[in-house]
C-alpha cells in the first residue's frame, strides 16, 4: 500500500484490484458472505439438535395437550400472561407465534381466544408435524410451518393482528434486529405483540453443572450481562427427561436494551413492561421469589 500512494500514476483500476479478494468480492461483500455462512451453520446445527431432542422426547412431553385444552382456560400460559392475553382483541383475529415448539401455546390462544386463525413457525420439522397433527385432532384453525425465521418470506407480510413470543425463543437468534424486522414485517399496522420471556438478568447466574455454581450462593452473578455465545451438547432435559450427549446447540444472551432496541428499530413501540421474581424456564425455580428478576412480559404495538 505504501508503494501505491507514492505513485502519482496509479489508476482507479489498480486501486480496485488491491481491494478485491481472490473471489472478486469487495471487502464488504466478503464480510456479508462470511456472516451469512456463519448464520447458516449455527442455525442448521440448532435445527439438527432440536429435531434430535424431539425425536427422543419423553412420552409424557406433549401428551397432556388435548386434555388440558379441553378442560382448562388458557392452558400453558402463566397467570400474568393470561391476564395480558385476555384483554387483547383475539376474537376473529389472526395470531402468529414465532418459535412455536410443539404448538401448544398457539393452540391454546386460538381456542380460548376465539381467533379466526393461528400460524406458528418453528425450525424443527418433526415438532411442526406434531403441531399440525394436534391441530387436526382438535379441529382448530391453526397451521404450522417448518422454516428458519430469518427466511420467512412476503407471503406473511402484514398477516397478523397479534403475535406471541414465549419462553426460550429469543436466545436462538444471534441478530435480534434482523429477527424483529421479520416479526414486524408479518404484523399488520396497529398489530400487537406479547413477549413472555426469561429475564436477561438470569444470564448472569450459574446453573447446576456450571463450574462456578455454588448451591449456597445461587444468586451470585458469574457471567456478563451483555451478549455472549453459549454452545453445549447436554441436550434438552426438559423435553427428553434424560441426560445425553446431543448434537450441538448454539444460543445467545441478549441484554434488555438489545431486545427493546430491536423492537423499536423495526417500528414496534413498547407499550408495557412487567418484571417478575419467579422462574418460567424450569432452571431457576430454586431462587423463586428471592427478589431477583427471573421473567418478564413485554408488550408492543406496530406503528
Amino acid at each position: 500500500m505504501k508503494q501505491v500512494f507514492e505513485s502519482d500514476q496509479i489508476s482507479y483500476v489498480e486501486v480496485s484490484d488491491l481491494l478485491v479478494n481472490d473471489h472478486g468480492d469487495l471487502p464488504g461483500q466478503k464480510k456479508e458472505a462470511e456472516e451469512e455462512t456463519f448464520m447458516e451453520d449455527y442455525i442448521a446445527g440448532n435445527k439438527a439438535a432440536w429435531e434430535e431432542a424431539f425425536a427422543n422426547r419423553d412420552p409424557a412431553w406433549g401428551a397432556d395437550i388435548t386434555e388440558r385444552l379441553q378442560k382448562e382456560d388458557y392452558p400453558f400460559f402463566n397467570e400474568e400472561t393470561k391476564s395480558v392475553l385476555k384483554r387483547l382483541a383475539t376474537k376473529d383475529a389472526v395470531i402468529g407465534q414465532f418459535c412455536c415448539n410443539n404448538g401448544r401455546e398457539l393452540l391454546s390462544l386460538v381456542k380460548c381466544g376465539g381467533a379466526r386463525k393461528g400460524i406458528g413457525f418453528d425450525i424443527a420439522e418433526n415438532q411442526v408435524a406434531f403441531a399440525n397433527a394436534k391441530a387436526k385432532e382438535l379441529d382448530l384453525p391453526c397451521q404450522f410451518e417448518a422454516v428458519n425465521i430469518y427466511d420467512i418470506d412476503d407471503r406473511y407480510r402484514e398477516q397478523f393482528d397479534i403475535v406471541i413470543i414465549t419462553i426460550g425463543a429469543l436466545c436462538w437468534f444471534h441478530d435480534l434486529q434482523r429477527f424483529f424486522a421479520i416479526v414486524a414485517k408479518c404484523m399488520k399496522p396497529g398489530a400487537v405483540i406479547v413477549i413472555n420471556e426469561q429475564h436477561p438478568c438470569t444470564n448472569m447466574l450459574a446453573t447446576e453443572g456450571d463450574e462456578p455454581y455454588d448451591p449456597e450462593h445461587r444468586l451470585e452473578c458469574h457471567y456478563s450481562y451483555f451478549e455472549h455465545e453459549w454452545t453445549g451438547n447436554e441436550g434438552m432435559y426438559y423435553m427428553t427427561q434424560k441426560h445425553y450427549h446431543s448434537k450441538t446447540f448454539t444460543d445467545y444472551t441478549h441484554p434488555l436494551a438489545e431486545i427493546i432496541s430491536g423492537m423499536c428499530a423495526s417500528g414496534i413501540v413498547v407499550t408495557g413492561f412487567q418484571e417478575f421474581d419467579y422462574d418460567i424456564s424450569d432452571i431457576f425455580a430454586s431462587v423463586d421469589h428471592g427478589g431477583f428478576p427471573l421473567s418478564m412480559i413485554i408488550e408492543g404495538r406496530k406503528g
